[in-house]
């Protein structure tokens, strides 16, 4: 039987093993890429293959669990293991990955508990997901055949917290349900955060992350394993070849030569694990967001990562220069070719059919009514949007509103007219309105764009995502709510015999056949802000504030004969026709000509 040790090295079979490992998150991909994408790995000349599991992808809704599709982890394994490909697997409950909320489901909001720690009611929920996830892990370790070697306990825990109460109870909880595989922590690789976030008295292997000066780098982890008696490899768990991307900000991007240096100064002290090697896309509204102390800073559909396959998984420079280089300093390993998509391209694809929001509002939500606005974890919903609906009586010719708390982003009509919106800081301005009619009929449509994924906001009341508490006409309150809960899982129950009035929020259909289908992109140049579907699959979030102007669409989501694009925006702006096409746009690129 095969196995995988850690003793001065890295031991696989007795031999000494260098780790070249690389990226791959399966819930990034569409599950048609997952073969290119692993084939580009083991072509490049890596051994192993890494990804983190996020919890709220698995269990979304309290006790119901998914592992189909896109959320298929045990297919991903098992193609990987075919390819001859180990695996690398981070399973802890909190992930970061600039993921919605860091990996950890949105409904944890409205349980009594304190996460990432040692508190019991925490841990109970943790270990109702591990009882049905980690069967699935346990017999594809590489002891019973499978082809993992290691499991993450838990992520860059030295960056939030040094309970190691919940680190000791995390391991066994993994022990008690089968691991039986090495465990490693992954952390900075400076004493504080090493310190605070390891286990290493559990004999818990230490690895670092960073994606530069890593001679400095090594040094610092190996003194930590030098103070306290540690004789182990080193690793880089996480080595950055290039950053996510936040909208209104550039695209970060890093030379390739510059990365292919850095990682081969790595590899002649110790293993690594690149990330990302194909970072792929948020499809949904599954982006997560950067903390700040007075705001949150969300991050882009697109998970590109300037890594070392782009978002469609093709070779970049990046892949090539490495490769070079590998085959130079380690020639006895394997090479070979990469594989490419095929990207399609289809012009002027026709407007079929438009609603306004409220238009439709009956057909796709239940209302839900209270006296104060619910905030969204309340309503049962995770992310989308909600619409606040109330009257509201005329008690002057200018009347002042403003909204309190409210999260992230918020519309603001009246009698089914814009008046304002508020995003960030503008939320709490004065909103000031004049009513013609007694009372006059409010809708305030809110966005979640995405909840912080790493510091000390996860377990903050500004993580809560709705109306807040609530709207205030002139110095109080106001009350009586309809609730419209807008998850937009699914675009299905839209009905497009309902109005459409120039400016509101609306939904817009396209309609075009595919005589061959391959990858490509949705030129959202046209419109303002909102999220597109093909075939009723969440494409993601775009917004005309850039840096990205288009939406990946793999190849699995197109199908042969008839196709459906629905958008939702939420601007007011619109074009009679989309274009599909064959590059990504940024915002830099608007008034060339594709």
């Amino acid at each position: 039987m095969p196995s995988f040790e850690i003793k001065e090295d890295f031991y696989l079979n007795d031999k000494p093993f260098k780790i070249l490992s690389g990226a791959i998150h399966y819930f990034r991909l569409a599950p048609g890429s997952w073969y290119r994408s692993l084939y580009n790995l083991k072509a490049l000349g890596f051994n192993t293959v890494e990804t983190y599991i996020p919890w709220n992808l698995h269990e979304a809704k309290k006790g119901e669990f998914n592992f189909e599709g896109i959320a298929d982890l045990e297919r991903f394994l098992d193609l990987a293991q075919e390819m001859g490909l180990y695996a690398i697997i981070r399973p802890s409950p909190y992930i970061c990955a600039e993921w919605e909320f860091g990996g950890l489901p949105a409904w944890l909001l409205k349980e009594n508990v304190r996460v990432r720690s040692s508190d019991q009611n925490y841990l109970n929920l943790v270990a109702n997901y591990y009882k049905v996830l980690m069967p699935k892990l346990v017999k594809r370790q590489l002891s019973q055949g499978g082809n993992i070697l290691m499991f993450q306990l838990e992520n860059e825990y030295g960056s939030y917290g040094e309970d190691k109460t919940y680190l000791k109870k995390l391991m066994q909880l993994m022990r008690d349900f089968g691991i039986t595989a090495p465990l490693f922590t992954s952390d900075g690789p400076w004493q504080a955060t090493l310190r605070a976030g390891s286990l290493i008295d559990e004999n818990i292997l230490v690895t670092g992350n960073f994606g530069s000066k890593s001679k400095a780098n090594f040094s610092s982890m190996q003194a930590f394993f030098e103070a306290h008696n540690k004789k182990w490899p080193l690793m880089c768990m996480e080595f950055w070849v290039g950053w996510f991307n936040r909208w209104k900000e550039p695209i970060i991007k890093r030379d390739p030569q510059e990365m292919v240096d850095a990682i081969m100064e790595v590899l002649a002290q110790g293993s690594i694990n690149l990330y990302m090697f194909h970072g792929g896309t948020n499809f949904g509204f599954m982006n997560g967001a950067s903390a700040r102390l007075q705001k949150d800073l969300p991050q882009v559909t697109s998970y590109d990562y300037d890594a070392i396959l782009d978002e469609a998984g093709n070779p970049t420079a990046k892949y090539f220069l490495l490769q070079e280089c590998l085959k130079k300093a380690f020639p006895a390993l394997s090479y070979s070719g990469p594989l490419y998509n095929h990207p399609i391209e289809i012009k002027a694809i026709p407007l079929v059919e438009k609603v306004n929001l409220v238009g439709t509002l009956d057909s796709i939500s239940q209302v839900h009514e209270d006296f104060y606005p619910q905030n969204m974890e309340d309503l049962g919903q995770n992310t989308g949007y909600i619409l606040y609906r109330t009257k509201l009586a005329k008690d002057s010719p200018k009347e002042r509103l403003r909204l309190i708390d409210a999260r992230d982003r918020a519309q603001l009509f009246l009698d089914n007219h814009l008046v304002a919106s508020q995003y960030q800081f503008e939320i709490g301005d004065d909103i000031f309105i004049e009513q013609k009619h007694e009372a006059g009929q409010v809708d305030i449509l809110v966005e979640n764009m995405g909840r912080v994924s790493y510091g000390h906001k996860l377990t903050a009341a500004s993580q809560r995502k709705g109306l807040g508490r609530g709207l205030m006409a002139d110095l109080h309150f106001i009350g009586q709510w309809q609730h419209y809960c807008l998850p937009l899982e699914t675009v299905e129950r839209v009905d497009y015999s309902g109005n459409w009035q120039e400016g509101l929020p609306s939904f817009y259909a396209f309609d075009f056949k595919c005589d061959k289908i391959g990858d490509s992109y949705l030129d959202v140049r046209e419109f303002g802000k909102g999220v597109a579907f093909i075939n009723n699959i969440n494409l993601g979030r775009f917004w005309n504030e850039g840096p990205h102007m288009s939406l990946y669409i793999p190849e699995d989501f197109l199908k042969l004969g008839k196709n459906r694009i629905v958008i939702f925006e939420t601007e007011g702006l619109v074009s009679d026709t989309l274009n599909l096409v064959t590059k990504p746009i940024f915002k830099e690129m608007i008034g060339e000509k594709l």
